[in-house]
């Protein structure tokens, strides 16, 4: 059985990753694993660890019991029948919330010596980041020895995510959960679910129940759909935090609106229902920008998700509005952003959002027009990197590709990699980025092993680009080599990814 030891420090005491003693005139390569996203830095020392069947957990500072129950099951899972001993490997994990070397809340250090191994953080979630790192190295060591160093490493964006639409077709709470953890493997940190559409609302809200009552019950070709109950959605929320990644909640407006016009007859200016739509095409419907019951179904959507969503963002949409003219949609935008923060959030929308007055602290999305992300910058917003052609995750790989879209170009793995968020639009610099999201549209997708098809292997990609520095050191021929190993682990985890015709996933690695 695994121990579990928790020391409590009566005196200050300093950690740090230079503090091992490790010999370095001889070293076995750290660069042999197969990292994604890539480390920030490491140094290899001379000795190997034999890993243990069994893992020695010695706990310092601030306890998870989730992390250590993680740890616990992915050991025993990863090493089942690998040692015929009772070996045991020591695991040290230290959170120091004094550490002054620790500049990022995400920052870890990961040391592996001879005879244990320990993860140092400042923060709870910096030792999550780490153990990543390791449990990737315990995958990518055949069950065997790892060669000795230290890994240093922290985030090159503190937003590094993903969209699920579960407006188009609905996903079960299981089926997020799921996606979850496969997100979190490769460091995602946010989960942006796209909760309104024409074809259907997701979401209960109390003081407007006609909108699952009646706008959730379609999707796009019919069939059965559903919502989530606030209680459902908090458990989303709480899933999710546990394993340190930040649901966005996204009600889309005043566009992508029939669901909710379809349920409430005063959200029309005609006064009158729209029929459910299930269909695919997109920028015909509208809220009545001229009534004030429109205002108060925005800011009462506002208020019941900002009280379930401990998160910092409230997504308002705003993309896609053909049917509002351009007055009244600025009209409404900058009556609506400011909602947002008057209930404690920050507000992010669809680059076209640009075109009202922005929050101090608003965030715009740039998937489509590279002037309404410039003019952002401008007006002092970060930008969110989600470009449509390099980073949409419903995009085609290729003419074959039985599922998603083309209309943005084919995205093959390659493509997904090759673009760098701060080479892409002249004049939006790395502290102008808030981070990348890879958007998966959800009107060709159905499961969740379409979810995976579409999403993997290229969100390996979107989580490097966020979490690693690999403009001038990383190229496409060195990556696609290290997203072998990555096949060989998709595999084991049961996850229907791509086999992407320009990466040989037969070719054998460490």
């Amino acid at each position: 059985m695994l121990r579990f030891f928790v020391i409590f420090l009566s005196t200050f005491l300093v950690f740090s990753c230079k503090d091992s003693n490790i010999p370095a005139d001889s070293f076995i390569s750290l660069g042999d694993f197969s990292l994604i996203p890539e480390v920030k830095e490491y140094e290899s020392t001379s000795g190997i660890l034999e890993l243990g069947a069994d893992v020695s957990i010695e706990w310092e500072g601030v306890v998870s019991e989730f992390i250590y129950q993680e740890i616990q099951s992915e050991w025993d899972e990863i090493m089942s029948g690998s040692h015929s001993d009772e070996s045991s490997t020591e695991l040290e994990v230290i959170v120091d919330d004094h550490h002054m070397e620790y500049q990022h809340p995400e920052e870890y250090c990961l040391t592996i010596e001879k005879r244990d191994i320990k993860i140092e953080a400042s923060t709870l979630v910096g030792v999550y980041r780490g153990w990543q790192t390791l449990r990737q190295i315990l995958y990518l060591s055949n069950q065997k020895s790892i060669g000795t160093g230290v890994i240093r490493d922290y985030p090159r964006f503190d937003y590094r995510g993903t969209m699920l639409d579960v407006a188009r077709h609905f996903f079960s709470v299981d089926e997020v959960k799921r996606y979850i953890d496969q997100l979190t493997f490769y460091k995602i940190n946010y989960l942006h679910l796209h909760l309104s559409d024409d074809q259907g609302w997701r979401i209960h809200i109390n003081s407007w129940p006609e909108l699952t009552a009646i706008g959730g019950q379609s999707q796009v070709d019919g069939g059965d759909a559903g919502f989530y109950t606030q209680k459902e959605y908090q458990d989303i929320v709480a899933y999710a935090a546990d394993r340190f990644v930040t649901i966005v909640p996204e009600i889309d407006m005043p566009g992508h609106t029939n669901a909710a016009l379809a349920s409430y007859a005063e959200l029309n200016c005609d006064n009158k229902k729209r029929e459910l739509y299930y269909g695919r095409e997109v920028g015909f419907s509208t809220l009545c920008v001229d009534r004030e019951e429109t205002y108060q179904f925005a800011e009462d959507v506002i208020r019941e998700l900002a009280e379930i969503t401990p998160g910092p963002y409230i997504h308002i949409g705003g993309d896609e509005t053909h049917a509002t003219p351009e007055d009244d949609y600025i009209k409404f935008v900058n009556r609506v952003m400011p909602m947002v923060g008057k209930y404690g959030k920050k507000v992010i929308g669809w680059d076209e959002i640009n075109l009202g007055e922005l929050p101090q602290d608003a965030a715009v999305q740039f998937w489509a027009s590279k002037e309404n992300a410039q003019n952002a910058v401008k007006k002092g917003s970060k930008v969110l990197m989600s470009p449509a052609s390099y980073a949409y995750l419903d995009m085609k790989y290729d003419s074959l590709t039985p599922i998603g879209y083309n209309w943005a170009g084919y995205i093959d793995t390659e493509r997904a990699y090759s673009w760098d968020p701060e080479l892409l639009v002249e004049g939006i610099n790395r502290e102008d980025i808030l981070g990348i999201e890879a958007p998966l549209w959800g009107e060709t997708i159905t499961n969740s092993e379409e979810i995976e098809y579409l999403a993997f292997p290229r969100i390996l990609g979107y989580a490097e680009k966020g979490w690693s520095d690999t403009s001038d050191s990383r190229t496409w021929d060195e990556y696609k080599i290290d997203l072998v190993a990555h096949g060989a682990i998709l595999e084991r985890l049961g996850i229907n990814f791509y086999r992407d015709p320009k990466v040989n996933w037969t070719l054998d690695s460490d």
